[in-house]
């Protein structure tokens, strides 16, 4: 594919605030143009920094710094890029870019780089969502992940799928269309060997990126109990530091209360639904029915109960929650029930017939446990238990088309047993094939390309 864009695009590629330095880059026909204008009419050596003064239209200095030409197509976005590397103040980056506008450029879209990178084939549309997932990563594992992704390990396992499945289709396609060959493909094993390792192939995959959306997403916990079950001492207990968000202040959930802690590189989000009541004030209503729609994407409920209690029913969830959450139990979401303060109520810590946990937040008896279970609960398998965990960044969209060719490919094996149809069988994998292109964006939607590059920061 080609970009068809003419004109020349610029903004901030650094990150908002203040630094020592600021980027300002270029992207077009007209960039090295424009960037002249601002440089005072230099010639730029490709790829070597110039120090210059940055000129406005009317000829005053707004900065000094270094301008670097990268001619097309050995650039980032396969066009003419030129970079200006100034003092990384706002003021001073706005009145910059203020100047390239005037001087003919205009203010990129978010993503608009990385979008022009992928239109001029400098990268697929998972190398592209690596980008961003790169930038964005809140762990060391979602970094690598993220990195790994950019390097096309992603990439090419779906390359690798497939082109297995364009052999089969060639194969299938020759038999139905020249029969006085008498290729008996419906019952020499041939197709349904490869079809079957093409699905195992594909289910791999499934798994490894279902592992890479763990890493890069994570599992959002919904943690409910009565007052002073010890929430805020588990939340402290699971990040390792003082991360509790439990507050006792009246009309506080007037937006969504959350932490984000990793748990063993896993992302773990956590709700706190402390101030989820009964409100007059419309303001707080709001709040709260915001935070109920939060809740009802979460992956898990975790009841926290005070084990002085006594015995307690983890089925009855009615029974464990305070009036002002009793709401939760309408939420369809899977339950956990950890029975705290083991330490002051002598219960032996750990997991029970029932399938609650018992646990010391305080002292972290038990909670090894608890952890290993979240994990199981979300599927996450981890860095260090072989090789093939995590190896990738991946995203919903990504499982998407994953299961979608996998139910082409399920469909295809009933053709092809049940039916002996070849001509369905040759409609399924394409359909297979035409899922998975969309995952590297060899077939994709122009509105999909626009949801996707418009996440991306601005300058990326």
């Amino acid at each position: 594919m080609s970009n068809t864009a003419q004109d020349t695009i610029v903004a901030i590629a650094t990150a908002p605030g203040r630094g020592g330095v600021g980027v300002v880059r270029l992207s077009g026909p007209n960039a090295e143009d424009i960037a002249g204008n601002i440089v005072g009419g230099r010639t730029l050596t490709p790829r070597m920094a110039h120090f210059a003064k940055f000129r406005d239209g009317k000829g005053d200095v707004i900065d000094e710094g270094l301008v670097i030409a990268f001619p097309a197509p050995h650039s980032f976005t396969g066009e003419d890029v030129v970079e200006l590397q100034g003092h990384g103040g706002p003021v001073i980056l706005d009145m910059l870019v203020a100047a390239c506008i005037a001087a003919g450029a205009r203010q990129a879209r978010a993503g608009e780089f990385s979008q022009r990178a992928f239109l001029n084939d400098k990268m697929d549309l998972t190398q592209a969502e690596a980008i961003a997932d790169l930038i964005d990563a809140g762990t060391s594992a979602s970094a690598r992940a993220a990195l790994h992704s950019l390097q096309g390990v992603f990439s090419d396992q779906v390359n690798r799928l497939v082109e297995e499945l364009i052999g089969l289709r060639i194969y299938v396609e020759a038999a139905i269309d020249f029969p006085e060959e008498e290729i008996n493909f419906l019952s020499d094993g041939k197709v349904a060997g490869d079809l079957h390792d093409v699905r195992e192939q594909c289910l791999r995959v499934l798994e490894e990126a279902n592992q890479g959306r763990l890493v890069r997403e994570g599992m959002t916990l919904v943690i409910a109990g009565k007052p002073n079950a010890g929430k805020s001492s588990l939340m402290n207990a699971l990040a390792g530091f003082d991360a509790a968000i439990v507050t006792d202040i009246a009309g506080t959930t007037r937006d969504v209360l959350r932490e984000s802690i990793q748990l063993d590189g896993m992302p773990l989000n956590l709700i706190d639904t402390a101030g989820l009541r009964d409100s007059a004030d419309v303001v707080e209503q709001e709040g709260i029915r915001r935070a109920y729609a939060e809740m009802r994407k979460a992956d898990r409920l975790l009841v926290m109960v005070d084990s002085r209690e006594g015995e307690v029913n983890p089925q009855d969830i009615h029974s464990l929650l305070p009036q002002s959450q009793q709401q939760l139990e309408n939420l369809d979401l899977p339950v956990t029930v950890v029975l705290n303060k083991a330490d002051l109520s002598g219960m032996a810590t750990g997991p029970r017939d029932d399938g609650s946990f018992v646990i010391s937040a305080t002292t972290a008896e038990g909670l090894s446990d608890l952890r290993d279970h979240l994990k199981d609960a979300a599927g996450f398998k981890g860095m260090g238990q072989g090789e093939g965990q995590s190896r990738f960044s991946a995203r919903r969209r990504h499982i998407t088309a994953l299961e979608q060719a996998l139910e082409a490919l399920d469909k295809g094996e009933q053709q092809l047993h049940g039916h002996a149809a070849g001509e369905l069988l040759a409609e399924d994998l394409r359909a297979a094939q035409k899922a998975l292109e969309e995952i590297t964006g060899a077939f994709t939607a122009d509105d999909l390309l626009g949801r996707i590059f418009s996440s991306f920061c601005i300058g990326k």
